[in-house]
């Protein structure tokens, strides 16, 4: 299992560590390689077609040296040859400085911040211009995939042309001979230049659209959901069976002996934690962490509106590129066992008023951080229903209430209950809620100004609390809600806030209203973020090169996107009893 990867180029063999240890990991051999056309290809769904990542941020060549061909980093396109990838014209595979483009509510992929970080890598973010644009490494970056694809409808199964499927999702299908097409056009044109061809990585951004209503899986789009953890136990198994014939097949184009190693992010849902039980049992799969740091497309503006909160921002897409190179470069040149930030191990304490949480940490120490990320809230009598977004249940699933979270050392924190957890009950932890706090009782309601041609509803709140908000209002939009049930459940994005006179002043577009559902005075509102999160992080020193560029919202424009890592989300992680 030898991978052949070229950086100045190297060829490293990969183990992934466990939960209790690392794996033992074969000696490493790196030959020196030169001339490299150096791939990463892209497979998944719609974070990673870019959807609704818009207005774009990196729309003209950043000089970085990397490519795509001239067809674009999508290369499966909707009508056009997508189910006959050899019949796309030779012309549109040329090697063409590598952008974003936008094509229409598709925009920015993580594409140049994935090729252009890793080139960083090499070069460093502040050498010659010039010479880093021309000397090797060079990037090719594509990607195949489309957005709200099922698993086995991105692979050879081509599960899109089922007669079964339907008609309005069918699209031609062709996803994953598009992607190996993609190696045949690649050798061929890197020949062309008298440059070699090999694919380094291969990047997996799927698992959505397999998310099923209960919380379970669903493999396919007309059969019944598969229960966890059976159904994430066939996720499991797909994705590692995914990734040996992709690897294999692209293998047999580009002419390279060694495995090609996977890379995925965590998805939301039961998908993401049947993502990292991949990695776990596969050394060839990495899990890189989640992006639920990342600002979502609720912030994206395009043809008159907004994106759907599920995808990212072009911020968001860029950063969470960054973040993938990292862990590459780590893996594929510093031959580093990496583990994501992830809990090992939990532990009522004798007295049972604590819980004791180890964790996998990449760069220690553990921070809590409630300062770049809003405290992750949500009150429940005298504590707190989950906190930092961890949250406490039972085998009946009765939530226990946290009176606090605090980091005990490097690698542990302790969550203190508000009362003793019960001695003949079993409890699970999970981590991941989107809750970030109330904020108090709408006292009026009043129509706002007209806002591009938006008409709009302001509600005001006793007390200036912009302080308080200070960590949404610098990602940009976030959620307001009432938490009622049925026809009385209200939620909407805020876009602008402002003081007045010891009043608080929450505007948006009645256009966002969900379900055209209003609020009332007397109500009292909770913030959410668009993502299901936690605070906490690790203390990862590295340098983005890429800053924040959309100034149309939000308040980090300018500021260089953090590299922490921050924890995988996980739902009933069990708990053992301490032993004095």
């Amino acid at each position: 299992m030898k991978y052949l990867f070229s950086f100045a180029a190297v060829s490293v063999l990969l183990a992934t560590p466990g939960l209790s240890g690392e794996k033992p990991k074969p000696p490493s051999d790196r030959p020196v390689l030169h001339n490299r056309i150096t791939g990463l290809w892209m497979m998944g769904q719609s974070l990673c077609d870019g959807s609704e990542s818009l207005p774009l941020v990196t729309p003209t060549d950043s000089g970085w040296g990397n490519y795509m061909f001239k067809r674009g980093v999508r290369t499966w396109i909707y009508g056009n040859h997508c189910n006959k990838p050899e019949e796309r014209p030779a012309e549109q595979f040329e090697f063409v400085p590598l952008t974003a483009t936008k094509n229409g509510g598709l925009g920015e992929t993580i594409a140049n911040g994935l090729a252009d970080h890793l080139k960083s890598t090499a070069f460093g973010s502040h050498h010659d211009g010039t010479k880093r644009a021309v000397e090797a490494p060079h990037f090719l970056t594509t990607f195949a995939g489309q957005g709200g694809r099922f698993i086995d409808e991105l692979s050879w199964i081509d599960q899109s042309t089922d007669v079964r499927t339907p008609a309005s999702r069918r699209h031609g299908g062709g996803y994953y001979q598009t992607s190996l097409d993609d190696a045949r056009r690649a050798k061929t044109q890197a020949g062309a230049i008298d440059k070699d061809f090999t694919i380094a990585a291969l990047i997996w951004m799927q698992g959505e659209a397999n998310g099923g209503p209960s919380g379970g899986i669903m493999p396919n789009r007309w059969g019944k959901e598969l229960a966890r953890p059976a159904g994430q136990e066939w996720y499991r198994d797909r994705l590692m069976s995914y990734r040996k014939k992709w690897s294999r097949d692209l293998q047999a184009i580009t002419g390279q002996s060694g495995e090609i190693p996977m890379f995925t992010y965590q998805t939301l849902g039961p998908a993401g934690e049947a993502q990292l039980m991949a990695a776990d049992r596969d050394l060839n799969i990495t899990m890189v962490g989640p992006h639920y740091m990342v600002p979502s497309a609720l912030n994206s503006r395009y043809a008159g509106r907004y994106g759907d909160p599920i995808h990212m921002s072009a911020d968001g897409e860029r950063w969470y590129g960054e973040q993938v190179a990292k862990v590459i470069h780590r893996v594929l040149v510093k031959d580093e066992t990496w583990q994501p930030l992830r809990p090992r191990k939990a532990r009522v304490a004798p007295d049972r008023t604590s819980v004791l949480v180890e964790f996998q940490v990449p760069r220690p120490p553990l921070i809590l951080d409630e300062t770049f990320l809003p405290r992750e809230q949500y009150a429940m009598g005298d504590g707190f229903h989950s906190l930092y977004g961890f949250q406490i249940r039972d085998t009946a699933r009765a939530v226990s209430t946290i009176k606090a979270v605090e980091v005990e050392s490097p690698t542990r924190i302790r969550i203190r209950m508000t009362s003793p957890l019960k001695a003949d009950a079993t409890f699970t932890l999970s981590y991941g809620l989107p809750y970030a706090g109330r904020i108090g009782e709408i006292t009026e309601i009043r129509n706002g100004p007209v806002v591009a041609d938006q008409s709009t509803t302001e509600l005001l709140l006793d007390g200036n609390i912009g302080e308080r908000l200070k960590p949404l209002i610098a990602e940009g939009a976030f959620h307001v809600t009432n938490m009622l049930t049925g026809d009385a459940y209200a939620r909407i994005p805020v876009r602008y806030v402002h003081e007045e006179d010891g009043i608080t002043v929450l505007r948006f577009e009645n256009r966002e209203r969900q379900n055209n559902k209003d609020f009332a005075v007397g109500q009292t509102l909770t913030t959410l973020r668009p993502f299901s999160y936690g605070n906490l992080r690790d203390s990862d020193p590295e340098k983005a090169i890429y800053r924040f560029a959309d100034s149309a919202y939000g308040t980090r424009v300018g500021k260089s996107y953090p590299l922490w890592n921050w924890c995988v989300l996980f739902h009933q992680f069990p708990m053992t009893e301490e032993i004095e």
